[in-house]
């Protein structure tokens, strides 16, 4: 099996959201320290795409997460875990030779110079996945299906299935790419950069880091990136502490509509009305259009969060964006969605949390600018029953 047909249609679609890729047991450190001095670790649960799918449906959507595991103790603790989240893991294959992978790390922040990750992922069942193993009736039976540049780095398998499954193809679904650059994953840095540049190229909603992109690609500011991927029809520069830059052609930047609920954006319908069409068959070829074509651009502030654990926040950010997405909203309020249940997870220790209930986040979505300019986020929020008792000025 090569992948689907070229005509291949997609099932009525009983799913939000598909996550395709690697999830791994990650050990996470009783102490502060080196992982030489660590006495003892804890056991949870890492991967981009299954983060998100366990965000989403926390939120309330029907999230799926396919992925490949081994027929182990760890593989068991995966699906298990996911499961409990409400996410449907009927479609995650068992290698019965190939180990599940797991990680160690330390409790510092993975952005400094004392962060030690330590992977155990070579060889592992995730990283055999291809396109002549993994089930394409439920990966396409989504309305929505997130694929991460992570991925794309586990071998050449891996690879050749995200390029099947982002190829322009009848009855594609809005397909959805984190670039998630990891440079110590690629064994060439310089291919490494050029295939995450041409699967976003390919996508149709593009997330990535403003620093990822100097990184990778050599390239300074979101315009400067929007002119590097011009295909998307949505593309989220993340900017850290200085917000969101969103590049979008034919969706409305604000305010809230009454068409917009529970519509996707067509990716061959760059310029529809409000959050475009409740189907999201028909991919663009990538040569269709680019930011030229009408794009509007918003910037959204982030917000001021006490952080507690910097990790988990990408990959929050893209599933509180994207279940915005589902829900037809306009642009700035997708990404102060996505800001928000960001700031869930970095006022907490590990990569999952509980969302805020959705009443509570539109409420605080819908504060005028210099409301949300005050918003102050600490341990606890979400719990709160009033937007204002977050509300905390200098």
């Amino acid at each position: 099996m090569s992948g689907p047909a070229a005509g291949t249609a997609v099932a009525a679609t009983t799913t939000d959201v598909v996550c395709l890729g690697e999830s791994m047991v990650t050990f996470l450190p009783s102490q502060p320290g080196r992982l030489a001095d660590v006495p003892s670790f804890g056991r949870g649960i890492g991967g981009a795409e299954s983060n998100v799918a366990c965000a989403l449906a926390a939120a309330g959507h029907r999230a799926a997460w396919v992925g490949r595991v081994g027929a182990d103790g760890f593989g068991d603790h995966l699906v298990e875990t996911i499961a409990s989240y409400g996410v449907d893991t009927s479609a995650v294959r068992r290698d019965p030779v190939r180990p599940t992978g797991i990680y160690f790390r330390t409790a510092t922040d993975r952005g400094t110079d004392t962060h030690e990750v330590a992977y155990y992922r070579a060889g592992s069942a995730a990283s055999a996945m291809s396109p002549a193993n993994m089930p394409y009736e439920e990966l396409f039976a989504g309305r929505i299906l997130h694929l991460s540049g992570i991925t794309a780095a586990l071998s050449g398998d891996c690879l050749a299935l995200l390029r099947e499954l982002t190829a322009a193809r009848p009855g594609r679904p809005l397909v959805s790419f984190d670039v998630n650059h990891r440079p110590h994953l690629w064994r060439r840095g310089d291919a490494g950069a050029s295939v995450l540049l041409e699967l976003a190229r390919r996508a149709d909603l593009v997330f990535v880091g403003e620093d990822e992109a100097e990184e990778a690609w050599g390239i300074v500011g979101a315009e400067a990136i929007r002119a590097a991927v011009p295909e998307p029809s949505v593309l989220v520069v993340k900017r850290g502490s200085a917000g969101a830059t969103v590049f979008a052609s034919g969706l409305r930047p604000g305010p809230r509509s009454s068409n917009a609920a529970g519509a996707v954006d067509a990716p061959a319908a760059r310029s529809t009305e409000g959050g475009g069409a409740d189907s999201a068959a028909g991919a663009r070829s990538p040569s269709a259009g680019g930011a030229e074509d009408s794009d509007t651009v918003t910037h959204v502030p982030a917000l001021r969060v006490d952080v507690v654990a910097a990790v988990g926040a990408g990959d929050a950010f893209a599933a509180g964006f994207l279940s915005a997405t589902l829900r037809g909203l306009p642009v700035r309020d997708r990404a102060r969605h996505g800001h928000l249940m960001a700031a869930a997870v970095l006022t907490v220790a590990g990569d999952l949390t509980d969302p805020p209930a959705r009443d509570h986040a539109d409420r605080l979505v819908a504060l005028d600018d210099d409301a949300w300019g005050r918003l102050r986020l600490g341990p606890g929020w979400t719990a709160a029953d009033r937007a204002s008792e977050e509300v905390r000025t200098p």
